[in-house]
């Protein structure tokens, strides 16, 4: 019997699985994809926002305040790439600097500090490339960006590495409540649990039900991007524009690969996997990003995509024990979910302890992740020492990215080694450049094949209902033949 199941490995289910391996729990996450952070964390923005943007006296608010902070520490310890770049709110209407002294003193009673400034010359020296229309900023100094999906990685390989299981392809289809446990029953088998988090994202709500709990409902609010090819324009800061009643705002952010996006819009949905883009969608987001930079170079769009955010239906996080012993909900978990996510682990952790969890320290739990070094950011230096030392590291598969064969190899291997072409591409970076993926996507394949042995039919895009090959061809010609003999 485990002692905690986490349903859903997004960056909830992930950071709160490393929080986790500081005691001595048998804990197993559980995800219906075929790797980590293939829902709502992947199409994250990547922004940890610096507090002001959130209602006073939620749960969303504290969390994100006191998640904030930690970022640095955490991030060192895993090596994934942080930067405190900062982030202004830009205002080119006549009435947006009333809307700038509200989200001040919003902040303010947050506890957040925030700056407002008017000064033309200040604002351009800020950011050289806003529109001369601007007639204010809200500056944050403390916001910051990170890789979404590679600080979920690295936050489950680290928890691997101290002792947390993890399952993929596990889709739970039912929670069979018994005296003192749980049962959850799942595409890959069946798990007994003393307790279970639902950790499910935009799910969530289904799988409350799964226990007779229907308190709260999930809507996937979906939000569309556009990327712009690597150094197609520079930005400092990331730039919000005035929020509306369901976003902080259309935001153009820089990204720590070196690249910038523009979006999300917010369009409530009822489809749970829908996260296809719309002609209006991206237009709608183009046109408020050249509200704040005219000079936004539209031709250098090298991908649209979407994700969904989980909302649910009190508008704030829902971390909580329930009425059913053992079972807590960790749920509702949209922005400013990756911003508070460290702190919402920490609070699950109580809730567990005060729960009865035996929480004895991991005396041997290591918080530091090795390493993970793009050759591409390597010096002429460490690049020669490490191909003298593994050739692979010397012959390049992604030339966009400057991803090696070594990297990609290193990719497959554990704790939580990527297995799909898209668990390389959010390792490695290999597919994420200007082509996206129309030159080195072969290659890969075939070292997929290669490295973990899976017949070329059998590799996926992102698990089982992302098939990449119908065959092979010579077969498939056969097959065809027969049937006209028939």
């Amino acid at each position: 019997m485990k002692d905690v199941v986490i349903i859903g490995a997004g960056i909830t289910g992930c950071s709160t699985a490393r929080n986790l391996a500081r005691f001595e729990l048998d804990t197993l996450v559980l995800d219906a994809a075929a790797d980590v952070s293939a829902g709502t964390t992947k199409a994250n923005s990547g922004i940890i926002h610096a507090g002001y943007g959130t209602k006073p006296g939620t749960l969303k608010a504290r969390l994100n305040v006191l998640s904030q902070p930690m970022f640095d520490k955490v991030c060192a310890e895993l090596g994934v790439p942080f930067k405190r770049i900062g982030s202004l709110v830009v205002s080119i209407q006549e009435n947006g600097l009333k809307t700038l002294e509200q989200l001040q003193a919003q902040g303010n009673e947050n506890g957040v500090f925030t700056e407002i400034i008017t000064d033309p010359e200040v604002i351009r020296t800020m950011e050289p490339s806003l529109s001369e229309n601007v007639n204010g900023i809200l500056f944050a100094p403390r916001a910051a960006i990170v890789s979404p999906y590679e600080l979920a990685i690295a936050m489950a390989q680290n928890a691997a590495m101290n002792g947390v299981k993890f399952q993929f392809n596990a889709e739970v289809t039912a929670i069979d409540k018994k005296t003192d446990y749980l049962v959850v029953k799942h595409s890959g088998g069946t798990v007994e649990a003393r307790f279970v988090l639902n950790c499910a994202g935009v799910h969530a709500d289904d799988v409350s039900r799964m226990v007779g709990l229907d308190y709260f409902k999930i809507m996937p609010r979906r939000g569309e991007y556009v990327l712009f090819d690597k150094h197609a324009f520079n930005i400092n800061h990331t730039l919000f524009s005035l929020p509306s009643k369901n976003t902080k705002g259309v935001l153009i952010g820089p990204t720590t690969g070196d690249t910038v996006y523009v979006g999300p819009n917010a369009e409530n949905i009822e489809d749970k996997e829908d996260t296809s883009t719309t002609r209006r969608g991206l237009d709608f987001i183009l046109k408020s990003a050249r509200m704040m930079v005219p000079t936004l170079p539209i031709k250098q769009v090298i991908r649209s995509y979407a994700g969904l955010r989980p909302v649910s239906d009190t508008n704030d996080f829902i971390i909580e024990t329930t009425d059913v012993p053992g079972f807590i909900n960790v749920a509702g978990i949209q922005s400013p979910g990756l911003s508070a996510c460290l702190a919402i682990a920490e609070m699950v952790t109580s809730i567990l302890q005060d729960c009865g969890c035996k929480m004895q320290p991991n005396k041997g739990f290591n918080p530091h992740r090795p390493r993970w070094s793009h050759f591409a950011n390597l010096s002429h230096e460490e690049m020669d020492e490490l191909v003298k030392k593994n050739p692979q590291f010397g012959r390049v598969v992604c030339r966009c990215e400057t991803v090696t064969e070594g990297e990609i190899v290193k990719s497959l291997q554990g704790p939580i080694g990527a297995t799909t072409l898209d668990g390389v591409k959010f390792r490695t970076r290999a597919g994420m450049g200007r082509c996206q993926g129309g030159f080195c996507t072969s290659r890969v394949i075939k070292i997929i094949e290669r490295e973990l042995k899976i017949p070329l039919e059998k590799i996926t895009k992102n698990g089982p209902r992302s098939p990449l090959f119908m065959g092979r061809t010579k077969e498939i010609l056969k097959e065809e033949k027969t049937d006209e003999d028939n």
